[in-house]
């Protein structure tokens, strides 16, 4: 089913603007200009929003091929010549628009999943249990928004038998846009929850809002009513969508149920199954099949200085878009490798299923393919004449003549269907390091990082600290994506730092806190930006720029913190200086508040700020420009709207520590794991670890040693039951003095523990701040202290 610009003009009533190419095809919709792949044949929805507005990224999209635009305001023509630009009065509602007359073209079972949580997990099982029997198009990973959702369901096209998507809302209003999109008539409601509450007025409220995805399906499975009296409460309030609520079956399987809340989920997909008319034996056979659904994609440093990319658990078109798009920013140096595997149950006719993978492939710039499988060799007809492309008939021959020497430098992506065993290519490919892990949820770290950025008025820019390796998350990494999600400014401690996030392909502006005279070559070969502070450190820089070097420069002022800084009395000085070297160029003016999140010294905080905004007046009246002005930490940003001005600095608020009021927005971004090395029936009277004294046992124990020590920032002050880690969902307390390498733990009231097992230092519980308070210091440093040593692990849902 293919659409001529001319079609969606008439079927979104849209205003022609430009009409240089009516008969234009579209194929791909498009919303983020960083994720461009098809020019040709992608429509752009120039979406506004209040940080960034799809409509200032027009000419660039024009000068990289893209020819079909839909604006929402005026734009200038001239860089467009050669566009089709349709003008509607709002682009989203637009292209919400033209996914729900896509949909009414198809008469197919659709099943509509929301809840608060396990909408991915049920999505994702259900196409697992019925695949056998329907050809299916299913949500991207999480694409369950306002744009998740339309561009979900451009997906369909004639070969489909069955859609299953998902629909998430964030406050009222969103669920009837979605449910138009849509058009369940199946629906599925998987839980009640926290999730989003903070956009309704109360929980009724959001029940009653997620429920009006079914106003139009002929039948909802959910929860069984008296599960939850609020439930049965809530239903008698939308007596037509109660009429066709059915509970979902209780645990009624031969087999143990699975634990948790996953029982429930089974049981929804088994009703859906039995609903669809799949025989009661083939439901339990494949429910015992059924295997557990990994949402995250993982990055690893891999062998022989490679960046391996594992998204191996589940294999389809979709999926292999996002992966290599994730990839791709990932691409520092050397080649770009996908190992893939034959993709199973698409839905596709062979000949359009690879001639799609590899239209994705060249466009996302791999290099090379090694294919698995005896499918997927026909993708060869569609590669161009000398693309580097190796085939395997199966994952064993792959691996029998894989010769680590044949992977260099090189980013590698593994995407796999599950029954391939990726994960054995993923083991061999690993670099092999201390079973000690930082796990570091991007995703999370983006969430945060929107968080902020809806505190700020529009205009307002964002500097993000990437200081002391993203507080010990990794800066490069951790750059690369805020880099990708356009902030406008990064902070580093050192200029090496810096010089590292050059070298590594970041072009984002990045301030220096603390330059020396030693490094300001490197600040001005790799076009970094001091922040000056003293008038000697000033002197220093004038004497290396002289008259020819062009350098921007950040001023600090020292509005009561006395750490560095101007200070009133220099300011004479200073700016005569400034004004005999004028090729020195003042990119900012800032100040640092010494207590932002502390409401005791409010007054003091304010009292900065005036401070701050006196001497900044002064410097301008004789610079003769305005530079931009920042004075707000994480703490500022949050308690003081106020001094937000032109730029606010978020340091750790971006990995999940916040102030009371927006600690519950955010999300857990690290995880400290260890494992199990080594377990012990200890008797009363022995001691454990160094130094008796500390380590005596008054009754026997059961102790388990994990692979964390004070060497990896677990500190000595974390011993002796002063803290407590987490396995198996249960608390174990550490148990005599934290040794350099290694740790004990008590582990007498947990039976199931096994060594090998995965022991949770902080995260999401414990978290970095119980640690904290353990270790009598701050999350900062615990964050800061994780040792190089530790592998670190980057992951998205």
């Amino acid at each position: 089913m293919t659409y001529s610009i001319s079609d969606i003009q008439q079927i979104l009533s849209a205003d022609w603007l430009n009409k240089a190419n009516p008969a234009a095809t579209v194929d791909h919709l498009l919303i983020d200009s960083r994720k461009l792949t098809l020019p040709g044949v992608s429509l752009f929805f120039a979406l506004p929003g209040k940080r960034h507005d799809g409509h200032r990224f027009l000419a660039d999209l024009y000068r990289m091929g893209v020819r079909n635009f839909v604006v929402s305001e005026e734009v200038d023509l001239q860089t467009l010549s050669e566009a089709n630009v349709l003008k509607v009065p709002n682009s989203l509602f637009a292209l919400q628009d033209l996914a729900a007359y896509h949909r009414s073209r198809f008469n197919i079972p659709v099943i509509g999943i929301t809840g608060s949580n396990g909408k991915t997990v049920i999505k994702e099982w259900l196409w697992q249990l019925l695949s056998p029997d329907f050809n299916i198009v299913k949500s991207p990973k999480s694409y369950n928004s306002q744009v998740g959702v339309p561009l979900s369901v451009w997906q369909l096209n004639e070969h489909h038998q069955l859609a299953i998507f998902e629909a998430g809302i964030s406050t009222t209003g969103e669920m009837e846009r979605l449910e138009k999109i849509i058009k369940p008539g199946i629906g599925i409601f998987t839980n009640l929850g926290t999730a989003h509450q903070e956009g309704f007025n109360s929980e009724e409220q959001k029940f009653l809002e997620k429920c009006r995805l079914f106003e139009n399906a002929k039948l909802v499975f959910g929860p069984p009513e008296n599960s939850n009296h609020q439930l049965a409460e809530y239903l008698n309030k939308i007596p037509a969508v109660k009429a066709k609520w059915h509970a979902a079956k209780s645990w009624s399987l031969p087999t143990e149920p699975p634990p948790g809340g996953l029982a429930d989920t089974t049981m929804i997909c088994y009703s859906i199954m039995e609903h669809l008319g799949i025989a009661q034996d083939k439901i339990e056979q494949r429910l015992h099949r059924l295997e557990p659904v990994e949402m995250r994609l993982e990055l690893k440093g891999g062998i022989q200085d490679c960046t391996l990319v594992n998204d191996f658990y589940n294999n389809d078109l979709a999926g292999l878009r996002i992966a290599l798009d994730f990839a791709s920013q990932q691409v520092r140096k050397g080649k770009f490798t996908l190992i893939l595997s034959d993709i199973l149950q698409s839905g596709l006719p062979p000949k359009s299923l690879w001639s799609q993978v590899a239209e994705a492939i060249l466009a996302q710039g791999v290099n090379r393919l090694i294919s698995i499988g005896s499918e997927i060799s026909t993708i060869k007809n569609h590669l161009p004449d000398g693309f580097d492309t190796r085939f395997f008939p199966d994952t064993n021959t792959f691996l029998k003549q894989l010769d680590n020497a044949d992977f260099f430098q090189e980013t590698i992506l593994l995407k796999g269907a599950r029954p391939f065993e990726f994960e054995k290519i993923a083991r061999r490919l690993e670099r092999q390091s201390h079973k000690t892990v930082l796990e570091v949820n991007l995703t999370a770290l983006v969430h945060n990082l929107h968080v902020y950025n809806k505190m700020l008025k529009a205009g307002t820019k964002m500097m993000v600290m990437v200081k002391a390796a993203g507080y010990g998350s990794g800066s490069a990494d951790v750059a690369k994506l805020l880099e990708f999600h356009r902030v406008d400014y990064l902070g580093v401690a050192y200029a090496d730092e810096g010089v590292e996030l050059r070298q590594a392909g970041v072009q984002t502006p990045i301030l220096v806190l603390n330059p020396e005279q030693a490094s300001f070559d490197a600040l001005y070969r790799y076009n970094l930006e001091p922040e000056i502070y003293s008038l000697s450190l000033l002197r220093e820089l004038c004497e290396y720029a002289g008259n020819e070097k062009q350098l921007a420069i950040h001023l600090k002022l020292d509005t009561g913190m006395h750490r560095l800084g101007f200070e009133a009395a220099s300011l004479p000085e200073l700016l005569g200086i400034l004004k005999a070297n004028t090729n020195l160029r003042v990119r900012s003016i800032f100040s640092h508040l010494s207590a932002s999140d502390n409401e005791q010294h409010d007054a003091f905080s304010h009292q900065q700020a005036q401070v701050f905004m006196h001497l900044y007046t002064q410097i301008i009246e004789v610079l003769g420009y305005e530079p931009m002005r920042h004075i707000c930490n994480t703490g500022g940003i949050e308690r003081f709207p106020e001094y937000h001005f032109d730029m606010v600095r978020l340091g750790i608020g971006l990995y999940g520590v916040g102030g009371a009021e927006v600690q519950p927005r955010l999300r857990t971004v690290n995880v400290l794991k260890a494992t199990i090395s080594q377990i012990k029936e200890v008797p009363a009277g022995d001691s454990v670890g160094y130094n008796r004294n500390s380590g005596i046992l008054k009754s026997s124990k059961r102790t388990a040693t994990i692979s964390l020590g004070y060497a990896d920032g677990f500190l000595r002050l974390a011993g002796n039951g002063r803290y407590s880690v987490m396995l198996h969902g249960q608390k174990a307390p550490t148990v005599g003095n934290i040794c350099m390498d290694m740790s004990m733990i008590d582990v007498s009231h947990i039976p199931n523990a096994r060594e090998g097992d995965e022991v949770i230092i902080f995260g999401a519980n414990p978290t970095a701040q119980e640690l904290a308070s353990s270790l009598q210091t701050i999350p900062y440093e615990v964050f800061t202290n994780v040792a190089d040593r530790v592998k670190r692990v980057y992951w998205e849902e």
